[in-house]
Parts: structure tokens; C-alpha cells; sequence
């Protein structure tokens, strides 16, 4: 008995440990400037099953746990807003049995994770899901703006859980909103060639009618895909400007945490001091 207590109390007080290291690096990182916007492509789930010998099911649950675990640090560290990519419009290519298993997923966690005393409700979290919601089955549908009206109030950070999601499809939205405008004008018994002579559209005009960008979401900082796969995959190129860091890791989505993130924060932070130090000094400073 006395040799289970030592053993249990020792198994605390490591975890104790390792959880009070975890909030003074987190505490170390935030007196440090911080990203407003960070963005996920959530990859490895699959692979990540596979290599436990799990279902593929299963490796997306454990991807869902991962997303909790990530958006959690996120938000003690005062970033305003998370994007991540959930589901590609590409994706409903997949086996139907891998898409029933996501879409049941989608509908039973998105409501979970907006509920009473859960974590967006504990941080003030307005989540946002971005994409052709009409491809979902009604049911999904019903989820997401259940899950949106618990969270509308929350005004500290954004989620913006994209699906089902392409860039391309949000930049060509985008441009269509553009143009209905104009038509608006134009059925409003104005001369179209006015709007277009007093309303150019612009790069900014584009970006003021993304759907990230008309839910509130500010510029994207960085760019983090897991699984060590280093391409964007059709998400936010408009986004990925070149002050945007990209960041490819090794690790599976399932077991990224804080180790993994880390090192990502710290980079984007040294940037940002050398970028001070150079408007300060007027360039003076010697790159390294």
C-alpha cells in the first residue's frame, strides 16, 4: 500500500510539475508580441491512424482532441483568432464511409465544443464556420448554426472552422459578391459605368469580401500545416501574403501540442523584433 501511494504521489507531483512549466512558458511567451491570427491545416489523421493500427474514424476523433488541446494554448496566449482547416470541398471524394464518419463528427462536436462551460464559452470564443455549408447534409447544417448562435455573442477570439473549404471557391465568391454589388447599383436605376468609375475593384475590395475577412478575421501571421506534407492545399493562398509565416512540421495533427508550437512562436517572434530593430535603427542592424 505504501509502496502505491509513493508511486501515485510521485505520478502527481510530476504532472504538477510539468503543468506549472507548461503556464510559465506560456506565461514567458505572451510578455513577447503575439500573432492575432493563426491558421491550421489540420493533416495526418489518417496516417496517424494507420501507424497506431487504429480506424481511420478514430484517427479523426483524436484529430478533434488535438484541435481542443491546440485552440486551448492558443487562447491562453491571447491569440485573437484560429483558423483551421477541417474539411476540403475535395475531401467528399473520399470513401463515403470516411465522409459519413466526418460529417457525424462535424455534428456531434461542433455543438460539444460551443456548449454551456465549454471552452468557447469559457475564453469567449465566436466561432465561425467558413465554406459552402450547402454541400453538407441538412442535418450538418442544422449543427452549424445551432453551434453559431451559441457563440454570436463572444467577441474576445474567433474559430474559424473552414468547411467545406477551398481557397479558390472563397476568392471566386469573393469577386461574384463584387460584381452582385455592382448589379445592385445597377438595378437601383444607376448607370453601372458610375459604380465602376467611383468604386474600382481592388485588391482591397477582393479582400473585404472574403468570407474570413467579413466574419472579422484580421491578417493571417502564420501558416502552420502538420504531417510534414509541405504544401497549402487550396487553403487561404489570397491569405498567405508575404508577411504570413509558414511553418511545416513533422508531427501528425493528432500529436501536435505545445512542444510542437513553440519553437513556431518564438520564430515568428524573433521576426517581429528584427523588423522593430530595423525601423528603429533605420535599417542599420546587421542581418543574421
Amino acid at each position: 500500500m505504501n509502496f502505491i501511494s509513493t508511486l501515485v504521489q510521485w505520478i502527481l507531483t510530476k504532472l504538477r510539475i510539468t503543468w506549472l512549466a507548461q503556464r510559465l512558458l506560456l506565461r514567458t511567451l505572451v510578455a513577447g508580441p503575439i500573432p492575432q491570427h493563426v491558421g491550421f491545416v489540420m493533416d495526418g489523421n489518417r496516417r496517424y491512424a494507420r501507424g497506431k493500427g487504429k480506424l481511420v474514424q478514430e484517427g479523426h476523433g483524436d484529430g478533434y482532441l488535438a484541435l481542443r488541446r491546440v485552440l486551448e494554448i492558443c487562447l491562453r496566449l491571447n491569440i485573437r483568432c484560429v483558423s483551421v482547416y477541417a474539411f476540403a470541398i475535395d475531401n467528399f471524394k473520399r470513401p463515403q464511409e470516411e465522409v459519413s464518419a466526418l460529417m457525424q463528427l462535424a455534428e456531434t462536436k461542433l455543438l460539444e465544443l460551443c456548449s454551456h462551460g465549454d471552452l468557447l464559452q469559457e475564453y469567449g470564443v465566436k466561432l465561425n464556420v467558413i465554406g459552402r455549408r450547402s454541400l453538407f447534409p441538412e442535418s450538418v447544417q442544422a449543427a452549424i448554426r445551432r453551434a453559431e448562435v451559441l457563440t454570436k455573442r463572444n467577441s474576445r477570439s474567433i474559430l474559424n472552422v473552414c468547411m467545406p473549404y477551398s481557397s479558390r471557391d472563397e476568392m471566386t465568391t469573393a469577386v461574384e459578391d463584387c460584381i452582385r454589388e455592382a448589379l445592385v447599383i445597377e438595378d437601383a436605376g444607376k448607370d453601372i459605368n458610375d459604380y465602376f468609375m467611383c468604386v474600382y475593384i481592388t485588391e482591397d475590395t477582393i479582400n473585404s469580401h472574403l468570407m474570413s475577412v467579413k466574419r472579422g478575421s484580421p491578417p493571417l501571421d502564420i501558416l502552420v500545416r502538420t504531417s510534414g506534407v509541405k504544401r497549402l492545399s487550396d487553403f487561404m493562398l489570397w491569405q498567405c501574403c508575404e508577411n504570413t509565416h509558414l511553418h511545416f512540421s513533422n508531427t501528425y495533427w493528432p500529436d501536435f501540442g505545445l512542444l510542437d508550437f513553440v519553437p513556431i512562436i518564438l520564430e515568428w517572434q524573433r521576426s517581429v523584433w528584427f523588423k522593430r530593430q530595423d525601423i528603429l535603427f533605420g535599417g542599420s542592424r546587421i542581418s543574421r
